[in-house]
């Protein structure tokens, strides 16, 4: 509750820019892309930004990071949603011990929401995917985590290409489906099942459900671990 009442009351912030040390090599390389299209009603929009707070500062995550090789990983935030207008919440951070994850916490809480419709989810992997490219740190490790509650509709790119294009240089794209294992997409389809066939791709990709909007933050934990460990 503390944290809801942290993002209601939190000023606009503009996205930081990224931390001088520029070239540094990092474990890993992760672009969380969260659903901010129409279809997110304020109520699940709170739960995605506090459940990410949440798993990014959780004991078991950040273990995980100081149990990598250098023990830091970059982490840049963006939500998706209108065709071609994904936006950069929070641009690259370094996370490598509790202050600097409660740190970026707090900025994500406190960033205001972007101006989003639906649901282009090629066109936000390709948004992340050109972030891992051009952003300022190395890694071994290029991951980009999609949440959402609808399938691709709209996007300029589609899904499938912009996810095969990613994977070719070396991307890993997993995928948390919100809507929940008992809900099913216009075409009578899984969420999941439409994730795995035109979303997730790479060595090892995989997708989470939520059972419910309540289980976010269970869920979200649940995907940073397997991201990172």
């Amino acid at each position: 509750m503390a944290r809801r009442r942290q993002l209601l009351a939190a000023p606009a912030l503009i996205a930081l820019p990224a931390a001088a040390e520029t070239g540094r090599e990092l474990d890993l390389l992760l672009v969380l892309a969260m659903d901010a299209s129409g279809s997110i009603d304020q109520d699940e929009f709170l739960l995605q930004r506090e459940g990410y707070a949440e798993a990014l500062t959780h004991p078991a995550v950040l273990a995980a990071i100081a149990a990598k090789p250098r023990g830091a990983i970059g982490i840049a935030v963006l939500e998706w949603g209108s065709p071609g207008g994904s936006e950069l919440i929070l641009d690259w951070t370094v996370v490598d011990g509790p202050a600097a994850a409660e740190a970026l916490a707090g900025r994500l809480l406190a960033a205001p929401r972007s101006r989003q419709s639906w649901n282009a989810i090629g066109d936000a992997i390709q948004h992340a995917s050109r972030l891992l490219r051009e952003g300022p740190f190395r890694a071994p490790q290029l991951v980009i985590d999609i949440s959402g509650d609808g399938p691709d509709a709209r996007s300029l790119q589609p899904a499938p290409m912009a996810r095969d294009s990613a994977v070719r240089q070396g991307v890993v794209i997993n995928a948390l489906a919100i809507a929940g294992p008992g809900t099913l997409t216009r075409a009578g389809e899984r969420l999941a099942e439409h994730y795995r066939r035109d979303v997730i791709g790479g060595p090892g990709a995989f997708v989470i459900e939520a059972e419910s909007r309540r289980d976010l933050a269970r869920a979200l934990r649940a995907k940073l671990l397997r991201e990172i460990a």
